[in-house]
């Protein structure tokens, strides 16, 4: 842990102080973390990650604990979003050829869509959806919607935009690994979207006192609460699920392409999600937005960027994180700002010798390029994330580093 802040030293309205792992916390994320900690359902203390940074209404890799209670945005509207990886029989001797990892990545590409809004043509089946359907028959959920079901349908195993991937890596002894990262897509959204907007008008209505409106909460145990975490599981599920999915593809490409491989171990976890756990002698909904759960001997995955290293982890358990670690190397430059600041030259280099598909044009027309003063979407480089090596040197009380990987071609949403 890096340091402590005890709640009279935070705010006259902070209720818990915060645990921190980040060395250094940028002042909105603090300012946040503040708003937390003033929180009228909140218990225990505030606990950020070291790749902590501000987020909407709460920094991501923030992790809190709640009295019979969730809160949306601590959440976050990528319900479920997490990372795959598996470990195989071979070394990358086998793949040593730029052009042979650009076929494998090629024709990964071919079977998942990838790319924000990018879906399958037809819809994909899943008996998921036929639990779910059946579960909230008698009252369906206003977000669901059969134009949203029917987008749902066709965004099982898609991979998405933003910071979501496909990487093939070699670990330090040079053994071969698959790694990914994805969630729910637009179904974990819309539940997030509903149910935000559902606290915010509760809690009006009975003139909540909120450090932050961003905050809104449900009570647990209330109709509109149970009703969250259905559909916050749902989403969960779904997001296991097209993980799954693209893991299969991608194995089935490799063991196309290099006949007699084994896959011998495979991890999916996630990283945005509340689950009601025992701590400090009570029962507690934790939060975890951009935060991984690390109880004790608990595998874990926590990437770098698409230029840098990932790490295979092992949970320590620690009670003052709650069980958690980070979730990645977090951010240290907002995506326009790294747009702006960043150049095609120093990008590049910084992606030297690994397999990627250079960077795309930043959003919108010409024009509107020309007036935000940004011409490329340089918000993935390397150089717009934290030091990932820091950030596991910042949480060795946390978790056990168990491989260290490095990336050799990459897929980006």
């Amino acid at each position: 842990m890096e340091w402590v802040k005890d709640k009279t030293s935070i705010s006259p309205d902070a209720k818990v102080p915060i645990k921190s792992w980040c060395p250094e916390l940028e002042n909105d994320a603090m300012k946040q973390a503040a708003h937390l900690a003033a929180h009228p359902v909140i218990a225990a203390h505030v606990a950020l990650m070291p790749d902590c940074h501000v987020g909407y209404g709460m920094p991501i890799g923030g992790v809190i604990a709640c009295r019979n209670a969730v809160i949306p945005n601590a959440v976050g509207v990528d319900i479920g979003c997490g990372m795959g990886a598996v470990r195989t029989s071979i070394t990358t001797e086998a793949v040593q050829e730029m052009s042979f990892i650009r076929k494998i990545l090629d024709e990964v590409k071919k079977r998942v869509p990838v790319g924000e809004g990018v879906c399958h043509q037809s819809q994909q089946t899943w008996e998921g959806f036929a639990r779910f359907e059946a579960l909230v028959a008698a009252n369906p959920p206003t977000w669901l919607g059969e134009s949203g079901l029917n987008r749902d349908r066709k965004n099982l195993c898609t991979l998405g935009g933003g910071n979501h991937f496909i990487e093939l890596q070699a670990s330090t002894d040079n053994v071969l690994w698959l790694m990914l990262h994805s969630g729910s897509r637009n179904l974990g959204y819309r539940v997030a979207n509903h149910y935000h907007k559902r606290a915010q008008k509760l809690n009006a209505q009975w003139h909540t006192e909120l450090p932050s409106s961003d905050l809104a909460f449900l009570p647990a145990d209330s109709e509109e609460g149970q009703a969250y975490i259905r559909d916050m599981n749902f989403a969960l599920a779904y997001a296991l699920e097209n993980r799954k999915r693209m893991m299969s593809v991608f194995k089935e490409v490799l063991t196309e392409n290099l006949p007699g491989i084994q896959l011998p171990q495979e991890i999916n976890i996630h990283h945005n999600f509340a689950a009601i756990e025992h701590h400090y002698g009570q029962d507690l909904w934790v939060h975890r937005k951009g935060a991984t759960s690390a109880r004790s001997g608990e595998m874990g995955i926590i990437p770098g960027s698409m230029g840098s290293s990932s790490y295979i982890v092992r949970g320590r358990g620690n009670p003052d994180s709650f069980n958690s670690c980070s979730h990645g190397a977090g951010r240290r430059m907002g995506r326009t700002e790294a747009s702006r600041r960043l150049t095609m030259e120093e990008c590049n280099q910084a992606m030297e010798g690994i397999v990627f598909d250079r960077w795309h044009k930043e959003h919108g027309s010409a024009r509107q390029r020309k007036q935000k003063g940004v011409e490329y979407d340089f918000g993935e480089a390397p150089q717009a994330y934290k030091n990932i090596d820091q950030v596991i040197k910042n949480e060795l009380d946390l978790i056990e580093p168990l491989v260290k990987l490095r990336p050799l071609g990459v897929i980006k949403g």
